[in-house]
């Protein structure tokens, strides 16, 4: 099987969030899959497999386990079938088919992007972690906008809390299954907020650049800032940027992809 490891959210190498992506070639079970994820160990593997009706089935797997969405490692698989196997033509939108997260499109956009049509996650009211702050290692106050399948979204009061964050990953851990957003509006005009990803439950201290965690972070900035366009970026160490807009109940993410290493593997 073909693989490519691909940096996404990224206009030049070893920044924005690598993913690796895999061609399937047959049949391959859970376990094989997850253990290749684990033998890349990387935020996610994507596995993508052209179906009969022209569509392509893909799933997604940390190092520890198969998640329900994934935005970084669905750029890349785009990127992988379009650019490097050229399995289909760029003119045409790819359809991605997912266990839980529907069909998936992505499509060609300005300046060599792809745009990504994902569904729109409202987070639903919960109850603010006790001692939230304290966990977090800021001062505060912290927000607590909402829960997803995907991740809780903490809301922060500024740009500098949400880079200067030392969590307590052993607490964090027991917040929530997938993982932890903490975000705050932008200090800098050129972008509209900025957010982390916390996710050590996931295998994943800190992930580099995470789109599905934007799903519920442009409803959230929708209501708040009145408008339904951003530009965002991740404040992991490798950074990443990211085009959102909320349109309804879906969410179109937009990115660069760099491709960084290609190969196959032997098993």
């Amino acid at each position: 099987m073909n693989y490519v490891l691909i940096d996404a959210f990224a206009s030049k190498p070893f920044t924005g969030n690598p993913a690796a992506v895999v061609l399937r070639d047959g049949a391959i079970d859970d376990s094989a899959m997850q253990s290749i994820a684990m033998e890349f160990n990387q935020a996610e593997t994507a596995f993508v497999q052209r179906m009969t009706d022209g569509r392509w089935s893909l799933r997604w797997f940390t190092p520890t386990r198969e998640v329900p969405l994934c935005g970084h490692a669905t750029l890349a698989s785009a990127h992988a079938i379009w650019r490097e196997w050229k399995r289909q033509p760029m003119t045409e939108p790819i359809r991605f088919v997912t266990r839980e997260s529907g069909e998936l499109i992505c499509s060609p956009a300005p300046r060599h992007r792809i745009a990504m049509d994902f569904p729109a996650t409202p987070p639903a009211p919960v109850p603010l972690p006790a001692i939230a702050a304290q966990v977090l290692g800021v001062a505060g106050p912290v927000v607590c906008v909402g829960s997803t399948a995907m991740n809780l979204t903490l809301a922060l009061p500024d740009e500098a809390q949400v880079r200067a964050a030392k969590p307590d990953l052993r607490t964090l851990v027991t917040w929530h299954a997938t993982g932890v957003t903490i975000t705050a509006r932008s200090s800098d005009g050129e972008f509209d907020f900025v957010s982390r990803f916390l996710a050590p439950q996931s295998g994943i201290d800190e992930d580099p650049v995470t789109g599905s965690a934007h799903c519920s972070l442009a409803v959230y900035w929708a209501e708040i800032l009145g408008k339904t366009d951003f530009r965002a970026r991740q404040l992991s160490p490798r950074g990443g940027e990211l085009g959102v807009s909320l349109r309804g109940d879906r969410v179109e993410l937009r990115g660069s992809a760099v491709t960084t290493m290609r190969g196959t593997l032997a098993v």
